[in-house]
């Protein structure tokens, strides 16, 4: 049994995200020791999987019913495939936003509104197309 103080050294979460992430049933205590929460080994791999729920967009709710308590993990793969789909689009707009700003930043015509690829990547913009730009350049 590992002690709350000694997972939260080893995570790298504060004691207090421990706790309310127990009463989010996300972690269960298996005991207590001098009134300090005590914790079986596999907490650090639910840790590390609502880290990555987390850094992925998924709410504490939807990670809970993820980690159902003393049982196997329930990963919804319809919502992980959805929400890689939803990743994937968001890299496709940074990507085609990137590639803009290093062309006007690395574009030699004095006056960027005159510069035939910069008005392109003004266009795609305002028509909310920059996504589906960066998609058809992405290779397969």
């Amino acid at each position: 049994m590992i002690d709350i103080s000694e997972v939260a050294k080893r995570s790298g979460l504060p004691a207090s995200t421990l706790r309310f992430y127990e009463e989010k049933g996300l972690i269960a205590s298996v005991g207590r020791r001098s009134q300090r929460r005590l914790f079986a080994p596999d907490v650090f791999d639910k840790l590390a999987l609502i880290t990555l729920g987390r850094a992925a967009g998924f709410s504490l709710d939807e990670i809970a019913t993820m980690l159902t308590p003393g049982g196997p993990l329930q990963l919804n793969r319809t919502a992980l495939t959805a929400r890689a789909a939803e990743i994937d689009s968001t890299i496709s707009t940074l990507t085609a936003i990137s590639t803009a700003l290093k062309h006007a930043a690395a574009c030699p015509a004095p006056d960027h509104l005159e510069c035939p690829t910069f008005r392109g990547y003004l266009d795609l913009a305002a028509g909310g197309l920059l996504s589906e730009w960066a998609r058809s350049r992405r290779p397969k």
